[in-house]
């Protein structure tokens, strides 16, 4: 079914959708008629010769320097030349696709200015499969995502390089493959197709769901942790984390018990601990609060890819320019930084109970470093370094690059996010985190195998699942081919499939 998109009502799921699973789109009928009347008010300003930046100025530095009628005409092409000064490696795929989706939504609000064909072309370029060459690096947030959106206006003009039916070619050749025509660029029509922060928006969708479904493996990993060392299991108690009051360790708490329910660790049958220690009885908080800051980030980024983010912006209803900074990253930058040290912080508290696993003076009364064979065999030893690399890696990471900022053009942009840097390093983030998890996944499950008692249909399902591509450590292995495959179990979400289909969809963090 086909997403219509007027300005308002696009979701961070549809953006998935669209970006990962070719979901096609449609501008509503009346946000196609704000966009006409919009362009219909700019064109008796440019005709009467009224000042507006971008238009009929230079820009940054050069905003006081007037244009004359030919140069306007000429500007555009030039804005997006000098402006595709990028770097590195080509975006995925489905980023420049989720970028494209943004940037539609903010024309459906009718305050851009640029002609409809415009963003019918954008529509055009998603719905059948053609998406520009953007370099990785270069934007720094404000004004906007200006270097990869430039990019993508390239192929406005016919020009640049793009993907298409799994081909890297000439942007004007996978065009008329596709079928869709270079509408060029007219005054305005440059500048509003790249000035916001639409890369690190569509980004930061993508990141926030792959977050959510990493803490969700990261609750049943706990869980079978959990039951393999014999955890007293009051701190997950409903009543306790409703007293407190956090929605996200409410969460939390919750799929964890149902990951759990049925086994005889909750039913009583096994003698416990009267207190475990922090990283077994705090996870509910911990991953509640990176849960509580998930939901805070979803509504800013749901904000942004409703809003208006451009610079100028018309306003017909009234005959009004406004020039001001709605292009600035730091509403999405900010919180975006947070996801990543909040998936960081996650993976220290599953190395921590990694660590219980394996240490024979911890682990309640599990073979040392899970193997029979202790001395002979090392087990899962090395196995924590590898976790203990990936997570010294996510906290360098993790320091903010909303603070980061460099002045550009001459001072005149002297604040700018630094988002672009944000989105980067919260996918590698996220991506170690895939690694990290896998790992307790893989430990608990050896873990499990030792303990002879009634286990939770989740935890049960969870072993199950890791047991479809990872055997039993019996003796010693080369171990980097388990990991890799748990690494990508997890960023699949196999393990999650798995248990859900057995036990049931577990929360989200805003639901």
């Amino acid at each position: 079914m086909t997403i219509t998109l007027d300005g308002h009502n696009l979701t961070i799921e549809q953006v998935e959708q669209v970006a990962r699973h070719g979901r096609k789109v449609q501008i509503a009928p009346e946000a196609l008629a704000r966009i006409k009347k919009c362009r219909g008010m700019l064109q008796k300003k440019i005709e009467a010769r009224e000042i507006m930046y971008g238009v009929n100025t230079g820009i940054g530095e050069f905003s006081e320097i007037v244009l004359d009628d030919e140069q306007v005409r000429q500007f555009q092409k030039y804005l997006i030349y000098n402006h595709s000064a990028g770097i590195g490696n080509p975006c995925p795929i489905e980023h420049v696709r989720a970028a494209i989706l943004s940037r539609i939504n903010v024309h459906c609000h009718g305050n851009s200015g640029c002609r409809p064909e415009i963003t019918q072309t954008f529509v055009e370029l998603l719905n059948r499969g053609v998406t520009p060459v953007v370099c990785e690096k270069g934007s720094v947030g404000a004004c906007g995502d200006l270097s990869p959106m430039a990019q993508i206006a390239l192929v406005l003009l016919g020009e640049g390089e793009a993907f298409f039916q799994g081909e890297r070619m000439p942007a004007a050749a996978a065009m008329q493959k596709a079928g869709i025509p270079a509408p060029g660029l007219e005054a305005r029509d440059g500048l509003a197709a790249i000035n916001g922060s639409n890369l690190i928006t569509g980004i930061a969708s993508l990141e926030l769901l792959d977050a959510e479904r990493l803490f969700k493996q990261a609750e049943i990993a706990a869980a079978m942790t959990l039951e393999a060392l014999l955890a007293n299991m009051k701190p997950y108690d409903e009543r306790l984390h409703k007293l407190r009051g956090f929605k996200g360790a409410i969460t939390s708490a919750e799929n964890i018990r149902r990951v759990m329910a049925g086994s005889d660790l909750v039913t009583g049958k096994l003698k416990v601990k009267v207190q475990d220690a922090y990283s077994m009885r705090s996870t509910p908080q911990v991953i509640g609060a990176a849960r509580d800051h998930l939901a805070y980030a979803r509504r800013q980024l749901e904000i942004e890819l409703n809003g208006v983010a451009d610079n100028p912006i018309f306003l017909p209803e009234t005959d009004t320019v406004l020039t001001g900074a709605n292009f600035q990253g730091t509403p999405i930058s900010l919180p975006l930084d947070m996801v990543g040290a909040a998936v960081a912080m996650v993976c220290v508290l599953s190395e921590r109970r990694l660590n219980r696993l394996l240490n024979p003076a911890l682990s309640v009364g599990l073979p040392p470093f899970l193997t029979k064979g202790a001395g002979m065999f090392s087990g899962f030893m090395l196995s924590q370094y590898t976790a203990d690399s990936l997570i010294v890696e996510q906290r360098i990471l993790s320091a903010p690059a909303c603070i980061q900022s460099i002045p550009a053009a001459a001072d005149q942009e002297d604040f700018v996010s630094m988002g672009m840097n944000t989105a980067l390093k919260t996918r590698q983030i996220i991506d170690n985190g895939y690694g990290v998890i896998g790992i307790e996944f893989m430990a608990a499950a050896q873990a499990l195998d030792f303990r002879q008692f009634t286990k939770g249909a989740g935890t049960t399902a969870a072993q199950l699942s890791v047991r479809k591509q990872v055997k039993h450590l019996d003796e010693d292995r080369p171990l980097y081919p388990d990991h890799n495959t748990m690494a990508a179990m997890v960023k699949s979400n196999a393990i999650l499939n798995d248990v859900e289909d057995k036990i049931g969809t577990l929360k989200d963090s805003w639901s």
